[in-house]
């Protein structure tokens, strides 16, 4: 028979009966009874509190289909997360994993004709509650999560709550949905391993196979080969003699070659990237260092931390995800890691990042609370990671698997396991090595850490404070209160988490809040606070570097300016320290729902100024200045695969705008960092800021500010900006001058769309012209012009 899809008009209904509408499969519960009109917009003002009630209950969601045979089986994935399901009343499937691929024989309850199916989603409240119970001692779940024991259950950590995430719950199902023959020949699974250890890429491709017999057959690159299978596995190799390699973005290119595996009348496609992936751990007198190596090249990972799109799957997209993605490429970045608090995403995600030339660091999903490590748990945990090995491993951005993200750290958070830590410690390592075993059993070529931080493997460290080996989780900047500089105390081998939080564009906060709730005091926007004092600490840190603001929408702009001198802080000097560290994960890219945090793009994927200046510290070839107690060192970096040779310029910029020289240099900089001009500090006056650009063998330019002082120090003058705005096709262009110095220039527009460029230094009569690109065509945005002094000296 012909695969029937079962996506489509299902029939929802609580189970009171109270709540009945359509819910259009795939989508989570939440979105369905939102656009029926059974409840408000759950990221408007406060209304997520008044939602909590629907993950308390039990939802069913209801169809009918038509079967010709009843030889039939249920195949789903992304079901989330606690169900039965039931066909013509008869109980099929009962499971418990949100991350796992089910395929369900229905010949027992299949009729021929009209068959009826359903989903009851039982509460994860209840569910999770009973687990706990019955569990012969504590775990706690994290204090991120309103909605309890979310830890015992398989299912994206943050759906019950986080310090940047709505707490709901949803339900639903988001992925396939399908019946299929049960004696059909189908391809079950497709594992392959490429070795580049002789002349070209030899691939070996394993195929599973299911209700048939004869020879597998695969063909790449022009090339075919055949093997007979042996107990439903056919093992057959193929060698590319000229392979065109996948590169990371900024390396090289993203070459992509089609598989075809064929099987009876069973066929299966895979796009495969050659390329080699080392995770390099070497000791030294450091400690251990921590790097990737592609193709036998080092290559410095610049990137973020990825949450899921959305806080309710059913509103994630794949047009949404791209943009997202690409606006990590455009700001020069090279890597994502999928933090363990989310999902699992979805094929097509690992297909983007393959054409995008963007690395994925993986984690398990597992984040910062304490697990069962039982049977039946464990159990779980082991068909999770086969399935998702199995349907990821091929992907040539997937660079890396981690065993989980804070699970070490998590061992000293929670009273119980700090009075018994061999108990709770024991417990991890049974989860942990489950995880490891069964990905190494699935994928034995596969690049494993075991936790985010860690130190190394068996080492149960502190990697929040140690930089000497691993990774490294740095937040003593935010959570610790502590000035920007201390970013230059730590020397990590690689910093996979660090952040700095921010307001969300005004834009975004007119999507939940209304006017009279602008203020960082009101009851809704602390409500959009997840994380407890955050509002408290972006206004205690503005004190500290700023002038204060006097209007809530310079606040807003204000806060962004931070964010972005924060992570520029960090990640410009630990790119200064190439190869002794070789890797920054800024947490995080993207946000979930309209909430204030440390994302760099908004909820609608609009770029913060963070985002804008991160495609300056990020870009391949840099500048920075590395200040000790005498002197301010420019250390030129490139991160290209070949040398350039840049003119770099110094001067003293004083407040009206003017510049006196301090010397110049031409420099030749090979994949490292180099040392240039040496200012000695005293020769800045008090009110002068150090103002240095670069210009490459290109003609491509640079520049960047250092200020000594915080900025409230200066004495800003009125710039007097001036703005023209034309229309240029589609876009806009926007030419920008003032008389007198002006500091992070930004653009705001009353539409959706993006800027060329943003947070920039505005000198006198150097005209900046930038480009805006509207979401949609036909619009006439008005602009808002924004800088420091206007915002900060009313």
């Amino acid at each position: 028979m012909t695969p029937l899809d079962l996506a489509g008009e299902w029939a929802l209904s609580d189970d009171s009966g109270d709540h009945t509408c359509a819910m259009h499969l795939p989508t989570d519960g939440i979105t369905a009874l939102h656009a029926a009109g059974l409840i408000p917009d759950p990221y408007w003002g406060r209304n997520e509190y008044d939602l909590r009630w629907i993950c308390e209950r039990d939802w069913t969601a209801m169809r009918d289909f038509d079967l010709t045979e009843t030889e039939v089986d249920l195949v789903l994935s992304s079901v989330d997360t606690v169900v039965t399901i039931r066909v013509n009343d008869q109980i099929v499937l009962k499971a418990e994993n949100g991350f796992r691929e089910y395929r369900v024989p229905l010949t027992d309850a299949a009729r021929l004709g009209r068959n009826t199916i359903s989903v009851t989603f039982h509460s994860v409240v209840a569910a999770g509650a009973a687990k706990q119970a019955a569990h012969p001692f504590l775990l706690p779940n994290s204090a991120n999560c309103p909605i309890p024991n979310g830890n015992f259950l398989r299912k994206p950590a943050c759906d019950f709550g986080w310090d940047w995430n709505i707490a709901l719950a949803p339900f639903g199902i988001y992925g396939e949905m399908r019946i299929e023959d049960t004696n059909s020949p189908r391809i079950d699974r497709i594992m392959i391993a490429q070795d580049h250890s002789g002349e070209g890429v030899e691939l070996q491709i394993t195929a599973h196979v299911s209700g048939g017999t004869g020879e597998v057959a695969a063909t790449i690159a022009g090339q075919t080969a055949t093997a007979p299978c042996i107990g439903n596995i056919c093992t057959l190799s193929l060698r590319i003699p000229d392979p065109q390699l996948w590169w990371p973005a900024g390396q090289g290119g993203q070459y992509l070659y089609d598989l075809e595996v064929t099987f009876a009348k069973a066929k299966a496609t895979r796009r495969v990237g050659l390329r080699s992936a080392e995770l390099v751990t070497e000791t030294d007198a450091a400690g251990l260092g921590f790097k990737f190596r592609i193709n036998g090249r080092d290559v410095f990972a610049k990137g973020a931390n990825w949450i899921p799109a959305d806080a309710l799957a059913g509103r994630i997209t794949p047009a949404k995800t791209r943009a997202l993605l690409q606006s990590a490429v455009d700001a020069n970045m090279n890597m994502i890691r999928v933090w363990g608090g989310g999902r699992y995403e979805d094929t097509w995600f690992y297909d983007l990042c393959d054409e995008l030339g963007l690395m994925v660091w993986q984690d398990f999903m597992f984040a910062c609370n304490l697990y069962p490590s039982d049977d039946a748990f464990l159990t779980e945990v082991r068909a999770e990671v086969i399935d998702n090995v199995s349907r990821l491993h091929h992907h040539a951005c997937l660079a890396l698997w981690c065993g989980d993200n804070e699970l070490i750290g998590a061992l000293g958070w929670y009273e119980c396991s700090r009075k018994d830590r061999d108990r709770y410690l024991v417990n991890y390592d049974r989860l942990n090595r489950c995880i490891e075993t069964a990905l190494k059993e699935t994928d034995p070529k596969a690049n494993w850490w075991p936790s985010s931080p860690s130190p190394g493997p068996l080492n149960f460290g502190d990697a929040w404070h140690d930089d000497g080996s691993g990774d490294m989780h740095f937040w003593s900047v935010w959570h610790e209160g502590r000035d920007f500089d201390h970013y230059r105390d730590v020397s990590p081998r690689f910093c996979s988490e660090f952040g700095f939080q921010s307001y969300p564009s005004m834009r975004a906060i007119n999507r939940f809040a209304a006017p009279a709730d602008h203020n960082i005091a009101a009851p809704v926007l602390e409500s959009h606070q997840k994380n407890t004092g955050g509002n408290a600490r972006i206004a205690e840190t503005m004190f500290r570097y700023f002038r204060w603001p006097t209007q809530f929408d310079d606040f807003v702009y204000l806060s962004q300016v931070q964010q972005g001198l924060a992570i520029k802080t960090a990640v410009s000097h630990w790119r200064s320290l190439k190869p002794h560290c070789m890797g920054t994960l800024i947490w995080q890219l993207n946000d979930t729902w309209p909430v204030c945090s440390w994302s760099s793009l908004n909820d609608d994927g609009e770029w913060k100024l963070l985002h804008h200046m991160a495609r300056a510290f990020y870009a391949p070839i840099n500048v920075t200045a590395v200040p000790n107690e005498k002197k301010i060192i420019l250390r030129a970096m490139n991160d290209a695969p070949a040398p350039v040779t840049l003119q770099i310029a110094a001067a003293a910029l004083a407040m009206d705008g003017t510049t006196r020289p301090l010397g110049a240099i031409e420099v030749t900089v090979q994949d490292r960092v180099t040392d240039t001009l040496q200012i000695d500090a005293d020769t800045l006056s008090d009110q002068e800021m150090l103002y240095f650009t670069w210009t490459g063998p290109d003609g491509a330019k640079g520049s960047d500010l250092y200020a000594r002082h915080p900025y409230k120090h200066y004495n800003l003058l009125p710039p007097k900006l001036k703005m023209n705005a034309e229309p240029d096709g589609a876009d806009w262009l926007i030419t920008v001058d003032a008389e007198r110095l002006a500091l992070f220039v930004a653009l705001e527009a009353d539409v959706p769309g993006q800027f060329s460029t943003n947070a920039f230094t505005q000198l006198p009569d150097q005209p900046n012209t930038l480009r805006f690109t509207p979401a949609s065509s036909n619009v006439q945005p008005n602009f808002t012009l924004r800088d420091l002094h206007s915002a900060t000296h009313a």
